[in-house]
């Protein structure tokens, strides 16, 4: 199996991680049994001890419109699918653009803003041992069932690409910030939202070394320069231990933590 170096305080949006090798999963790959998948951990915090990790070679990253459906691989960037609906008129993607990562990850997480979800045009995905329809896969908010490698999705090919939706999805993003950051850190509970809860409890702007939920929307844990994972966990633990013991709601991570000594993955 060929591998690449990968230096995660650079590659990941957090800006954290060791350097490292990964494993490339190709076509030739038929097992990858102990590996840890990744894309290009937008929403993933890689500690110091990470899991044997493995990701898609570029022969997954392709878009193609195909048996009047819209073929997607894994390893295809968000800006890219974007990019593609805008330029072919294709409906029901203008949010894409505005979720960094690539299609496999996007769909694994079902990734959306509000109600626009991924798995809202999902026909099937491909993976490893075959393809699975839409109506195989448990999904919900920010959710699947899915455990092994998404190697392709098929979707709806719709047609009207909407520029009023680009505007709508750009203002709702418009309130997050631009320092480095996984994302939202938690997943909003029922009927709450994460980030006025972690108000609340008096961690926005809170510092832990570099690592600080953002003072401009507090569900997100930001670094401002030099941030370590050891710092980022702690905070990602006082906000939970916290938010228990005052409203007595457990707040889960949306980001994933890959650390054998931190086992969220």
């Amino acid at each position: 199996m060929q591998t690449k170096s990968i230096d995660f305080s650079k590659y990941s949006s957090f800006k954290i991680g060791p350097k490292i090798d990964v494993n490339i999963l190709d076509t030739k790959t038929k097992n990858i049994s102990g590996y840890y998948l990744i894309g290009s951990c937008n929403n993933t915090l890689v500690g110091d001890n990470p899991p044997p990790l493995i990701t898609l070679s570029k022969e997954y990253d392709y878009i193609k419109i195909e048996d009047k459906k819209l073929k997607i691989g894994a390893a295809t960037p968000s800006g890219k699918i974007a990019s593609f609906c805008k330029k072919h008129n294709i409906a029901n993607f203008e949010f894409i653009s505005h979720l960094p990562g690539k299609l496999g990850g996007l769909v694994y997480m079902n990734a959306g803003l509000k109600e626009f979800e991924i798995f809202n045009h999902l026909i099937n995905i491909t993976t490893l041992s075959g393809t699975k329809i839409k109506k195989e896969i448990n999904f919900g908010y920010r959710y699947t069932n899915i455990n092994e490698p998404i190697l392709e999705a098929s979707f709806e090919l719709d047609y009207g690409f909407d520029e009023k939706k680009v505007a709508l999805f750009k203002k709702m993003r418009a309130n997050q910030p631009s320092t480095p950051s996984a994302g939202s850190c938690f997943k909003n509970p029922q009927g709450e939202y994460a980030g006025r809860l972690i108000e609340e409890v008096g961690l926005k702007g809170f510092f832990c070394g570099d690592m600080c939920f953002s003072t401009q929307h507090a569900n997100f844990l930001v670094n401002y320069g030099n941030g370590k994972f050891k710092d980022a966990v702690f905070l990602i633990d006082e906000a939970k231990k916290r938010v228990k013991e005052k409203f007595d709601i457990e707040l889960e991570c949306e980001i994933i933590i890959l650390d054998k000594n931190y086992l969220t993955f």
